[in-house]
């Protein structure tokens, strides 16, 4: 394993970890330059970044081929053992020893929390490939703060969601802090995109087609929302279905009004003392153990 004193943050490779987006990292004509730079043409389905041994662990498990290691020197021997997993799966990959100011010119963050690998992505599976077989899963619609992503992403892990699925203006799963913050989980629960990115026409009604390819493969679908018809979410009618999809909404606004228009149930969690809803992450979580498949 070549372990590199980081002489300077210019290396082409080290791009990744700073001075590209996270867009630009998931846009294969973005990365022309890097694959110029490196001679590594293999960059067709972009890359991400995992903070820590632990999220990185998860990915390589997940069959992701790592990139390039950057590391500070203090946590240069604590990660030493995934540091040696690493060099198995790809011999002679470049860890980049960096001191603390180095990897903050080089990231822009302040602290991290072990080392920082990237990894090639694999190809999103198709929405009906994720659905063969699947009991519970979660759509989330435009859900845009990473930290409740990888919170559901990890409730979803340990309450029994087969699948993920989000709309396209909904953020990055794989995106470091929403990966660091699911403990690696991202890596575990399959996920995918339903219909096109961007906000576009497709964008903005992506549940008709969604909804429908849910209905299609023998899923109830259920809105998270807070409207006057909704019914508790532990209706008995809702445990009734073999399969469901939980659909959860952003941040503020919750659920758009033709999403819950087009789903079979809305459905809302039971408060108490003034309280009228919660945090995404949390109801998520309180979704994905009330309704989980129970055989």
């Amino acid at each position: 394993m070549p372990v590199i004193p980081l002489e300077s943050i210019s290396e082409p490779r080290l791009r990744a970890f700073g001075a590209m987006t996270d867009g630009e990292l998931r846009d294969p004509k973005q990365l022309v330059g890097l694959q110029l730079a490196t001679g590594d043409a293999n960059l067709q389905d972009g890359l991400l970044v995992a903070e820590s041994a632990n999220v990185t662990l998860r990915a390589l498990e997940a069959g992701l081929e790592p990139y390039c290691v950057l590391v500070e020197q203090r946590w240069l021997e604590p990660s030493r053992a995934v540091l040696e997993r690493l060099e198995a799966a790809q011999p002679g990959l470049p860890v980049y020893v960096a001191t603390p100011d180095q990897r903050k010119a080089l990231t822009g963050y302040e602290t991290t929390r072990g080392p920082l690998t990237t990894f090639r992505r694999l190809p999103l599976p198709q929405p009906e490939t994720l659905l063969a077989g699947a009991r519970r899963v979660a759509v989330l619609e435009d859900i845009t703060n990473y930290t409740n992503i990888g919170a559901i992403f990890r409730s979803a892990a340990a309450l029994g969601v087969d699948a993920v699925l989000i709309s396209p203006r909904c953020y990055d799963p794989y995106y470091r802090r929403a990966a660091r913050v699911s403990m690696g989980t991202v890596f575990q629960v399959p996920w995918t995109r339903l219909g096109a990115g961007g906000a576009t026409d497709q964008g903005k009604s992506w549940a008709e087609d969604g909804l429908a390819l849910l209905r299609a493969n023998g899923f109830a679908t259920v809105a998270l929302a807070l409207t006057d018809g909704a019914i508790p979410l532990d209706a008995p009618q809702l445990k009734q279905h073999a399969k469901l999809a939980l659909v959860l909404g952003t941040e503020g606004d919750g659920l758009a009004a033709r999403t819950i228009a087009a789903c079979d149930y809305t459905a809302r969690i039971p408060m108490a003392h003034g309280v009228d809803s919660l945090n995404v992450a949390a109801a998520s979580a309180v979704a994905f153990w009330e309704l989980r498949a129970r055989d």
